[in-house]
């Protein structure tokens, strides 16, 4: 305990001569309630000028689509405490929709959403859709409920993937080290020095492209993440979210067979699975490895509630960059993950 006077050293906020908070025991909130509520409007109107195509359906009764927002209330913002990014919104709006039967007869009608938050995913949302009172009955208020209510979960989902990635970069500053949160691997840990011979997993042997057989390895990791499996699903598979905990530009396809390259080129590889929310397969290679040569890995989610187990499972490693590639994954997948969006420690 700290003398009477001294203060708590765990308290004490270092800064250097640029008042940048080196152990980031601080909390820095940026507001970005203005953002969200265009960003709100373009994603359910939609936008010439960037391509969004808002929230319109297509059924055999006729054609609807999202045409106003009469109401939009509510506030959003990011705070970083103690190098854990936490995320604040929550809204409801109010929409005006219109619907267009084959035969060219007009429908009006209005949509709420009213617990868009971040205690709710897109899937718990209340959406209600109805025609105004002067409206007769029609097939197309069904195709709203269904297709329309389905579109508009999508388009509010990537409303909280747009915020989460948009505003993620600059809000975790260097730590005492002066190594920010999540660095590119620049200079990754060097091979462990040789040793005597001694018993290894049986090794399979991969041909690189000059045809000499290396030998190969296999290793699992599993880690526990506060969220959802389809909100670490896409953290791993969509673009944005991982060029934020990456810290730097990437490539990546979210497709069976799409192609990703990250960490400045260092990480490449292809997806040859994809099981929404539950499971991801991969061909990955480190950028020295013998060329052309890849490892399998595999990610399995699993729901725990309020947390997410993940189980990895990577085989065909060389057997030198075994230990390499296992502190890899753990510092610049799991724990820059974690660091970045606040999945890694519970805050009370």
């Amino acid at each position: 305990m700290a003398k009477w006077g001294e203060g708590d050293p765990r308290w004490i906020v270092e800064e250097r001569a640029d008042a940048t908070n080196v152990n980031n025991w601080h909390w820095t909130e940026r507001d970005v309630s203005g953002w969200s509520e265009e960003t709100l409007r373009r994603l359910l109107l939609g936008d010439g000028v960037t391509g969004s195509e808002g929230v319109g359906v297509t059924g055999s009764e006729g054609v609807c689509r999202v045409t106003e927002v009469s109401r939009l209330e509510g506030e959003a913002s990011i705070n970083n405490r103690k190098g854990k990014l936490i995320f604040f919104y929550e809204w409801q709006l109010k929409a005006s929709w219109t619907g267009t039967t084959n035969s060219g007869i007009k429908y009006k009608g209005s949509l709420e959403v009213s617990n868009l938050s971040d205690e709710n995913d897109p899937d718990d949302l209340d959406i209600s859709v109805s025609l105004c009172k002067d409206q007769p009955n029609t097939p197309l208020l069904d195709l709203m409920k269904k297709d329309g209510v389905q579109k508009v979960r999508k388009v509010l989902g990537e409303y909280v993937t747009l915020l989460k990635s948009e505003f993620s970069q600059g809000m975790i500053l260097p730590t005492a080290d002066g190594i920010s949160p999540a660095p590119r691997p620049a200079q990754s840990p060097a091979p462990r020095p040789a040793q005597s011979p001694a018993p290894r997993p049986a090794p399979s042997s991969t041909p690189s492209c000059s045809g000499v057989r290396i030998p190969t390895c296999s290793f699992s990791l599993k880690e526990t993440f506060l969220t959802s499996p389809d909100e670490l699903y896409r953290t791993f598979t969509n673009q944005e979210f991982v060029q934020v905990f990456t810290h730097a530009a990437a490539v990546v396809e979210d497709r069976r067979g799409g192609k990703f390259r990250l960490l400045d080129g260092n990480v490449s590889g292809e997806f040859t699975q994809l099981v929404p929310d539950e499971k991801i397969e991969m061909r990955w290679r480190f950028k020295t490895w013998p060329s052309e040569h890849h490892a399998t890995v595999s990610l399995d989610l699993k729901d725990r509630g309020d947390e997410t187990e993940l189980r990895m499972e990577c085989r065909g490693v060389p057997a030198a960059e075994e230990e390499r590639t296992r502190e890899g994954w753990r510092r610049y997948y799991f724990e820059a993950i974690k660091q970045t969006f606040g999945y890694g420690a519970r805050l009370y």
